[in-house]
């Protein structure tokens, strides 16, 4: 089965590229700066102590993650909220509440969405009768979905800043953990921008049932992370 998505190619406006900029800021007050998606985890095991192995890491999890489960849900669901679909819209969070194999990351997903559903709230954001509904306990991805469609970010543009956010997250983990120096996240940075377009290439291309993470290294630190004695981060 494949869904369609279209418009991927659609010029981005300037108020729009400024939206998705806030969006993707790590200035955002959602708390994402707690979070370290099992990176901490993958540092306590010695699986990643220094940049080459943490630059693999990375590229291991936007390859068999990011570009395989988030990234073309997050498509799935800005084309489910143009369209005012809040059945699919329930269906393909439900879908990411499934993939996720640890109560760490079922728990960060959902505190994420749960952060930016209050901060919309606030700033009087929340979809109206006519968009559709929020599904119950949205996750991360199906409120940033819905942010990015309100502020009409072509749906490239929105996988490409989630990207980016996420790779931001991760360096900034490793800044704080491993530690790495700004110069050398600077270099990953260099490293990984391509990686990062082809990711969000591929992953408009996948069809549904081509989707779902390979992550059985992430998903094993995490589990251990739960239990690990020190930590600087909630996963």
């Amino acid at each position: 089965m494949a869904t369609a998505i279209t418009n991927t190619d659609s010029p981005i406006g300037d108020l729009a590229l400024l939206g998705l900029l806030q969006l993707v800021s790590p200035a955002l007050p959602i708390g994402a700066f707690a979070w370290s998606q099992g990176l901490e985890s993958a540092f306590e095991l010695q699986w990643v102590t220094n940049e080459a192995e943490l630059g693999q890491w990375l590229e291991g999890v936007l390859d068999d993650g990011l570009t395989r489960c988030e990234l073309p849900l997050l498509a799935r669901l800005q084309t489910a909220w143009a369209e005012s679909d809040s059945a699919t819209v329930a269906n393909w969070n439900q879908w990411l509440h499934a993939t996720r194999e640890t109560a760490e990351l079922t728990d960060e997903d959902v505190r994420l969405g749960a952060a930016l559903v209050r901060l919309l709230k606030s700033l009087e954001l929340l979809p109206q009768a006519d968009d559709g509904e929020l599904p119950p306990e949205p996750g991360y991805v199906t409120v940033f979905a819905w942010a990015a469609h309100l502020r009409q970010v072509p749906l490239r543009q929105t996988l490409l800043g989630f990207a980016w956010a996420w790779l931001e997250n991760q360096l900034a983990v490793a800044c704080k953990a491993m530690p790495l120096g700004h110069t050398a996240a600077q270099r990953l940075t260099e490293q990984l921008r391509p990686k990062l377009v082809a990711a969000v290439d591929k992953a408009l291309g996948l069809s549904d049932d081509q989707l779902g993470p390979v992550l059985p290294g992430l998903a094993l630190g995490s589990a251990l992370h739960e239990t690990q004695y020190s930590r600087l981060f909630r996963s």
